[in-house]
Order: structure tokens, then sequence, then C-alpha cells
């Protein structure tokens, strides 16, 4: 299938000057010729229309075909197409927005932001260092997985932020539970030109947020507002107007990823950075509780966000330790307890102790740390699962390797010879005598559905997408296959059961959130065509599960449209609600037109009817993982 790349207000390379330029739309057949001809033609300086204008700029370029994903153009060749062609901040809507005004900007500063980079001897020497790695020690072919051109072509091209800019309801209307809250997606959104590799989750953290309108106020438009997460490192590239810190996923890999943590080093001896304010990306998920807003990246500490209940307008407040009590990170899918309000979380990193799990009070007050020793090596640790008396961690087949540099590797890989586990320790634990493991042989699990307990707590259930194809994780996501399965555990005797629930690409998955942790009977996953893009949402029965497939209802967005994770927003206004009575929210980009729009499907129908769809006036870039705020707990956020 053709990829296409939606693109209107291009800027040009991270360290030249930013300027705008306009491009016509380009034939699939003519694109093809530009390639080989190197035809196109540049209109340089053109301003950007206005947010009132249409926007008749914006275009579809189709890019050269990489269906295959594997690039053979020269490096050099492929750094001038993709300053061509994947523009480090497009915008495609029919509304074309003009960029941030200067007081928006200072509203979403942090409280404690890097002092502005001067141009200085050594960092222009560390510049070109990093430009020689690129250059000469980089391989001529990058892996497709760090190919900008392959990464960032279609919608997965970041674009430029977004003031609240209001957008209507084209279908249906808004349902009650919804009025006055707020939808938050997080994603990967780099506000650089990559200068060398580039991988999907080394992005920086872009939030588009979704206002809707009150009860109050029912013909309001919805506004959109698209903000970067203001972490320091965005700060200190933004202030140097380049990449200039290092990325886990991108960066390290063989004899380059060696130099570029010279390089890395080097620029922390000379001032350029300080590690210890954080060099993470908070591009993964989001959480509300104790009465903020968090934005998550595992590789480091919470960033507080706030989205103003009357603006629409989101903004950065600050990196969040807790008081000094959260060090290094946190996971970027912390679980709420609904009956307790409790929030229960964990780290993991490369030395002892690997993982460390923790708690938060009602109040948001952390607890202390219960380091789990019995992990013996580092492994990669995206999420868990826990019950009424139980957390539930998975280690996988997924390990860091940081000496893998050393033989032409890279610091996290798969280790086929590793036989996955399933680690129990009581919720409450204060250390981790009481943990038991259990092996699980050939069950890979990146994301959580649930877990909940039976039997007078005797066994505990665990729903999971498997990944069966893990080696491609993290290098080739577009052949990762996952297929749902339910786990049981015999706490007395040991014993470990699976029965798969569905044999179709399914990942993503969200249930209604007041069963965290308890019996539930439903599940929404999204359907991968390929991952990581989502085609469409499948409801799963789990009390089928042994009867074959669990499908009970699905929606397919349609030919060439494609969204992210469904979110589920319960319909409790009267407080008697069933578990599937709600709503599935998303975003939906169709990449044959460039439309893009918010969607709202009925939970209970049994195609997952859309019962209301907002057309939205910027492109938002498929992403991760989102959030639905409700208009008490917008309004309930500290200042």
């Amino acid at each position: 299938m053709e990829r296409t790349l939606i693109t209107s207000n291009l800027s040009m390379s991270a360290h030249a000057s930013r300027s705008s330029r306009r491009v016509h739309y380009i034939s699939p057949a003519a694109s093809a010729a530009a390639h080989n001809s190197s035809y196109r033609k540049k209109k340089k300086n053109a301003p950007s229309p206005p947010p009132s204008a249409a926007a008749t700029d914006t275009v579809v370029i189709s890019p050269p075909a990489t269906d295959n994903v594997q690039s053979t153009a020269p490096k050099q060749a492929g750094r001038q197409e993709l300053e061509e062609l994947v523009a480090a901040k497009t915008n495609t809507s029919r509304i074309a927005t003009a960029r941030t005004s200067a007081s928006s900007q200072s509203r979403a500063k942090l409280r404690r932001r890097p002092a502005p980079a001067i141009t200085s001897l050594p960092m222009a020497f560390c510049s070109a260092l990093e430009e020689a790695i690129n250059t000469f020690v980089d391989p001529p072919v990058l892996r497709p997985s760090v190919d900008p051109r392959n990464v960032l072509s279609t919608n997965f091209a970041p674009v430029d932020e977004l003031p609240p800019t209001p957008c209507p309801v084209v279908r249906g209307a808004i349902p009650r539970c919804l009025a006055g809250g707020a939808y938050i997606r997080n994603g990967p959104n780099p506000q650089h030109l990559p200068r060398g590799p580039h991988h999907l989750f080394d992005g920086d953290g872009m939030l588009h947020s979704l206002l809707l309108p009150t009860a109050e106020s029912p013909s309001s438009d919805p506004v959109l507002c698209s903000r970067y997460v203001q972490t320091y490192k965005y700060l200190v590239e933004r202030d140097a107007g380049a990449p200039v810190m290092p990325n886990v996923f991108s960066g390290f890999h063989g004899v380059a990823g060696l130099a570029r943590g010279a390089v890395v080093a080097a620029r922390v001896l000379t001032g350029q950075m300080n590690p210890a304010e954080g060099v993470g990306l908070a591009n993964t998920s989001l959480v509300f509780f104790g009465g903020r807003l968090y934005a998550l990246g595992e590789s480091d500490l919470p960033y507080t966000v706030r989205v103003d209940p009357a603006t629409g307008e989101v903004t950065t407040h600050g990196r969040c330790d807790f008081g000094g009590r959260l060090f290094m990170g946190m996971t970027a899918h912390p679980k709420k307890d609904p009956v307790t309000g409790e929030v229960f979380a964990f780290r993991y990193g490369p030395v002892p102790p690997f993982v460390t799990y923790f708690r938060f009070d009602r109040a948001g007050n952390k607890g202390p740390d219960v380091p789990i020793f019995s992990v013996r090596q580092p492994s990669f640790l995206h999420d868990f699962a826990v019950t009424e008396r139980y957390a539930i961690f998975p280690e996988i087949q997924i390990v860091m390797q940081p000496m893998g540099m050393v033989t032409g590797g890279a610091p996290v890989g798969s280790d086929a010879g590793k036989v996955p586990r399933l680690g129990v320790l009581p919720k409450y634990a204060t250390d981790e005598s009481e943990m038991r493991w259990f092996e699980v042989p050939g069950f890979n699990i990146m994301h959580s559905l649930n877990a909940w307990e039976e039997a007078d707590g005797e066994e505990l259930v665990l729903v999971a997408p498997n990944v069966l194809s893990l080696e491609h994780a993290l290098e080739r996501m577009e052949l990762v296959h996952s297929c749902v399965e339910k786990v049981r555990i015999n706490l007395r005797t040991g014993a470990v059961s699976r029965t798969p629930l569905s044999a179709e690409n399914l990942d993503f998955g969200v249930i209604h959130p007041g069963y965290l942790g308890r019996r539930n009977r439903y599940g929404y996953l999204g359907i991968g065509d390929p991952m990581p893009k989502i085609a469409g949402v499948a409801k799963l029965d789990l009390d089928r599960a042994g009867t074959g497939d669990c499908t009970v209802a699905r929606r397919v967005f349609g030919p060439g449209c494609f969204a992210g994770e469904p979110f589920f927003v319960p319909d409790d206004v009267e407080g008697n609600s069933n578990e599937d009575d709600g709503y599935l929210v998303c975003y939906v980009h169709n990449e044959r037109t460039g439309e893009n729009q918010f969607v709202v499907m009925d939970a209970r129908s049994a195609q997952l009817d859309i019962v209301a769809e907002v057309q939205l006036p910027a492109r938002v870039p498929y992403g991760f993982h989102g959030i639905f705020i409700t208009q008490a707990e917008l309004q309930a956020q500290q200042q």
C-alpha cells in the first residue's frame, strides 16, 4: 500500500534557521519520478496561513515507496530526502494554525528551566563529533527501526504545537458523561529533525487534549490543544536548537553508540547538560491522582501538567519527585485502585535492584520502596497488573544488555533462551520475602488488560496480549502479532494454565476503570493492521474463555483510517451502570484525505456504533496511551 505523508508548515533542519515553505500536491507517479530526477521545486519563506484560514496549502506528498521498510538509498541522500519530505514540524488540517503566541509560551514554562545555551567551543566541538559519527561511523543503510524516512513517515510525522482551537461536532452529540471533561493522548513528537538514527520511542512527549463542552453549554465547540511536555530534555534542546541529549533506542547501537556515549559524557563534563535534571521524554501515558495530572515516561520522573478547564490550554508545571521520595523513574503504567484511590507503581533499571515496587496513598503521598532483588538481570518491564491483594510482575525475554554495543548490538534486545515468568507479591508488602515466581514459557507481555482473584484468593487470573513475535517488538513493529490470553495461577499448587481468547492481532487494551483489579467481563483492544497502527477496536467477552474466539463486537474505521488506543469512559451519570455501559473514545486519522476526527463509540452496541464525531482542526499523529479526565477532576486540579 502506498504510504503518504501529510504536511503543511514545514521547517528546516534543526541546526539551521527555521523558515516556512509550501509545496504542491505530488501524485505517487510523479513522486517516484521526482525521486529519480530530483525535480522538486521549493517555495521558500512563504508565510503560514492564519488560524481561521482554510488549509489550502495543506498537501499530500507521496514519498518513495517504503512498504518493504528496508531502505537502500545512500545515507546523505536520505537525509536530504528527509528534510524535504519529513518536516520536523508538520500540521495538516482544514484550518492551518499559526505558531504559538508568546503569552501562551510563557504560561507553559517550567518553574525551573535551564539557562539558554550559548554557542561555545565545547558545544561546537561536540556537535562536530556527532556529525562525524552520523556521517562516517553509522552504517550507510540505517536499520528500518531508526531510519527517519521510515519512522517519521505518514501520520508518524511530527506536528507543531496548537493553541486552544475550537472544532465542530459534525456527527451526533457528545454524551452527558463526557460533558466538561477532557480526553488527552500522549505520544512521541520530535521537536527537531533527527541528525542521525531516530526510533519511534525517542520522540519528545506531546499532549493532544480535547476539552469537551459542559452540560451547561452544550452548543459550545470542543477545544483541541496540542502542547509539548516541557521536560528538561525538551528545554535544553529547544535552547540549543538541535537534538543534543541521549536517546536510548536511537543512538546507542554498536560502535556508533559507544562513540555517542563519549560525546554525551563530554557534554556533561563541559556543563552543556545535567543528567540529574532528567533525560526522559514523558511521551508514553498519563495518570491522574492526588489532584494532579502527570505525563509519564518510564525513563524519568513524572511531569506535572495541567489542562485549564475554562480554556483548554495545556501547561507543564515541573518534574515531580514527591518530596524527594521518588528516584530515577517510574513506570508509565501505574495502577489506580478504584476503591481505595491508591496508586501502585514500580521502576526498573540497569543496576540492582533491577525492579523496585512502591505505592502512593489517595492524597498522592509516596510510600517506601520495596526493592525486588529476585529479578537477577535487567529486563524491559513495561507494565504489570494488580488484584485486590497482589501485584503481578511479568519478567519477559526483552532484556537490557549494555555490553551488546561492544559487539555491534543494541543495549536492549531479546533473549530467546530466557524463560518468561510471573512474579506475585502481596500488594502491601514491605519487602520481597513473600515474592513467588511462576515460569510461563512463551508468555511475553508488553501490556496487561486486567487481573483478579478467584477461588477465595487461591487463584489469580491475568488477562493480557501475548507478543508472539517478540524479536520484532523493538526493530520491526509492523511484524509484531499479539494474541490475548487468560492465564490462571494456582497459588496453592503452583500450577499455571493458559487459555487463548482471540487469534486476532490485538493490543492497547482497556477496561471499565471501576473494575481494575476485580473480576470483569469485557475488554476493548486495538486491532493492529499492522502495529502500531490501529485499524479498529474489538470487544472481548472474557467469560467466553475456552469456547473459541471471544470477540463479541468490533469496529473497523475504514480504508486508510487508523487510530490509537481506545479509552473507556463509564456512563455512570445515574450511578447504576452495567460494566459495558459507556463509551470508547480515540483520535482517528484518514491517510487518504488527511482528515482527523475524535470519535465516540457506544461500548454496548453490537458494532461499537459511532454516536459522536468531532472534526479536528489539526493533524494528531499516531501515539501511545491516553486518559479521560472528568469535569470534576479538571476543576479539582491543584494549582
